[in-house]
């Protein structure tokens, strides 16, 4: 039973106490249960006395108990104070010993309450850009080099952006050759950017049977540290040059990718296009909502939840300087900050969603599953991740569920339409 209590904004301590009686009787049923299927020599299972249970096993299960009646009373306290726990609480019992009363401190943060948030009150600007007629033309040309054939060129033919180049190539810095900056035979399609920046272009010009060097600059973010930000000369041979021969853009090559016309495949490709901008002025909206929601709603935050995502804020950009060889400084002032914010935002889109009835359904979630394993080439292995992985799982829901809160938000409020370049649209469209 809790019997005082000390309450600070957000951040409560509570001291209770449980019997001794209490606290025995409880491990007794824990015992019972566990008795219930228990194996000891000289038994039948599920017939071990209660007396020989509580020899064996009693300190666990008293230590059980303690946890279970706590938590009891802890229910309780919540249920009667109307409040909710941001965190599993923290306990103390200081000075307990078997048989004797335990006497218990609980601190914990509790969830605050949601200001009303007036959505009518609220307006965003809906970007909106034409489309651009070159976007088509370039994806109509992509569906013709894809169905390309790649036609051998004699040696009088230069190479030009586009084609693909069969090479070898020794990479050096200074005198010496530096290791996995050599292959044989390697094909490379020019203008693709494969390759370090400069490389490509110094190949164009040049025709099969030559030998030639080529000077680049690796970038200072180079993922190699012994190469970041160095000069390296390439010895390269090129064997062949290989001109791609684009089939013409007709009916057929409609039908090769399920169109009776190319009319058909071009009014295709433009719904697939006008999507893409109709949902980057979308991201745009969810965006700036958020900026005003954080701005415009007051209210107090959970310091157990800010120290969280500030812990797994600083904990991935560890794992990132490791990873990439970075040294990257930790702005704690800055990084607390977007963290507070972060928390505020996910309440607000908890607490309005919840209320408002926001479903993430099973379909919502595969979909987003097949969405993110068609970015990788194995997506398998995205599969047996989300299976084995149930905070992943829990992660992509709760991600899903805030972008369906905006989505719901964004229905009530106001929209004043501005006309914007594509360029600025899918800028302002960049996930925050």
């Amino acid at each position: 039973m809790i019997k005082k209590e000390k309450i600070k904004d957000l951040h409560y301590s509570v001291n209770g106490i449980i019997t001794a009686d209490e606290i025995q009787s409880a491990a007794d049923e824990i015992l019972a249960e566990y008795g219930k299927t228990a194996k000891m020599p000289g038994f039948r299972a599920g017939h071990v006395p209660l007396s020989v249970l509580r020899q064996k096993f009693n300190a666990n299960a008293v230590a059980d108990a303690i946890d279970k009646l706590m938590n009891r009373d802890l229910n309780t306290y919540t249920q009667e104070k109307k409040i909710r726990l941001a965190a599993a609480p923290r306990a103390d019992l200081p000075k307990w010993e078997m048989g004797h009363d335990a006497e218990y401190t609980l601190e914990f943060d509790v969830l605050p309450e949601l200001p009303e948030v007036d959505l009518e009150k609220i307006t965003v600007t809906k970007l909106v850009a034409d489309l651009d007629e070159s976007e088509v033309t370039k994806a109509l040309e992509n569906i013709r080099r894809s169905r390309s054939t790649a036609e051998k060129q004699d040696e009088k033919y230069v190479a030009q952006d586009g084609d693909t180049v069969v090479i070898d190539f020794t990479g050096f810095i200074g005198d010496e050759a530096f290791p996995g900056g050599a292959a044989t035979k390697h094909h490379l399609v020019l203008g693709s950017g494969s390759f370090i920046p400069g490389f490509e272009d110094q190949v164009i010009g040049h025709h099969a049977g030559e030998k030639f060097d080529v000077n680049v600059k690796f970038p200072s973010d180079y993922h190699a540290d012994n190469l970041a930000g160095k000069d390296a000369r390439f010895a390269i041979v090129l064997h062949e040059v290989r001109k791609h021969i684009l089939p013409e853009l007709n009916d057929e090559l409609a039908k090769t990718v399920g169109f009776d016309t190319v009319e058909k495949l071009t009014e295709h490709i433009r719904e697939i296009l006008n999507g893409q901008y109709t949902d980057a002025s979308q991201r745009a909206m969810r965006n700036e909502l958020l900026d005003v929601l954080a701005d415009k709603v007051k209210m107090d935050l959970p310091d157990t939840l800010v120290e969280q995502e500030l812990a797994m804020a600083k904990n991935e950009h560890e794992h990132h300087n490791a990873e990439h060889g970075h040294d990257h400084k930790w702005d704690d002032k800055a990084e607390r900050k977007e963290a507070a914010r972060r928390v505020k935002l996910g309440l607000i889109l908890a607490e309005w969603g919840n209320k408002n009835n926001v479903q993430v359904s099973r379909d919502d979630m595969q979909q987003a599953i097949w969405a993110e394993a068609s970015r990788y080439p194995d997506p398998k292995q995205i599969f047996e991740f989300y299976n084995k992985n149930q905070n992943a799982l829990a992660m992509l829901r709760g991600m899903l569920f805030e972008r369906r809160a905006l989505d719901e938000m964004l229905k009530h409020v106001k929209t004043r339409d501005k006309k914007v370049p594509a360029t600025e649209l899918f800028t302002q469209a960049e996930v925050k």
